[in-house]
């Protein structure tokens, strides 16, 4: 894509901003604003990283965390030797969140967290398929898109914010709490998530792991509804396990 072309996507958030909040703004904030939006379609590996430490480190805070002699952490902890605590050259740590909520998510600095209403519902070469998933949106690429597109969408309240004529200099701690919100909810594109299966498959048999728990992961969470499970975009969960055990047939030939 040209320059220009990459300048005016990046323009186009600013305008929907400042439509929301009118001309009554300072045109030094609108040019910061502007800078800000450039940025967020730029944001380098170093930047998306940094954002996600502070986006994780965030959640950390709000969160709370088992502790090390945790049955939580100590069957987490032995899942992670198994996985290796490098995904592309990039560091993993892992952390389990007790709460009945069954979810998982990775950010772009390696930031892995598991939940425990997770852990509860699934064996441990299931979980493993989880986190390959999960490693495998670090690993592509698309968790750096996930903070890219999450760092855009706060252009309109930092508009909203410096139409009251204070400059935003840098992302508040409710904006944070929120950026980290979006990143974790994030949908995958079809696409995605099916190169996501993809990577999590080639991964564990790379470890020497069985990939058959990425599959019986996907039955437990189609036994869910898929409306209500981490991993609920197209293509359904159902329709995911049945690929997993395509590829499973395919080596055992």
């Amino acid at each position: 894509m040209k320059k220009h072309q990459k300048t005016l996507l990046a323009t186009l958030p600013l305008v929907a901003a400042m439509s929301l909040v009118g001309c009554n703004i300072n045109p030094n904030d609108a040019v910061n604003l502007g800078m800000k939006g450039l940025k967020a379609v730029t944001l380098s590996d170093n930047d998306v990283k940094q954002l996600s430490q502070e986006a994780c480190a965030q959640m950390d805070a709000q969160s709370k965390i088992a502790p090390a002699n945790s049955t939580y952490t100590k069957r987490l902890n032995k899942i992670a030797k198994a996985l290796g605590n490098n995904v592309e050259g990039t560091p993993v740590n892992y952390k389990v969140y007790l709460t009945k909520d069954v979810n998982a998510w990775a950010m772009a600095n390696g930031c892995v967290r598991v939940y425990s209403g997770l852990m509860d519902l699934m064996n441990d070469n299931e979980v493993e398929g989880v986190l390959g998933h999960e490693l495998g949106h670090v690993a592509l690429g698309h968790s750096k898109k996930a903070m890219q597109v999450a760092y855009t969408t706060e252009i309109a309240r930092d508009a909203a914010a410096a139409s009251g004529n204070s400059v935003v200099s840098s992302i508040s701690q409710s904006q944070l709490g929120d950026l980290a919100a979006k990143v974790i909810n994030s949908q995958f594109s079809q696409k995605q998530e099916t190169a996501a299966d993809d990577y999590s498959f080639d991964f564990l048999v790379k470890r020497k792991i069985n990939p058959a728990g990425l599959a019986t992961a996907f039955d437990k969470l189609a036994a869910q509804g898929d409306s209500s499970s981490i991993l609920s975009t197209h293509p359904s969960s159902k329709d995911r396990a049945e690929n997993i055990r395509a590829k499973l047939a395919g080596i055992k030939k």
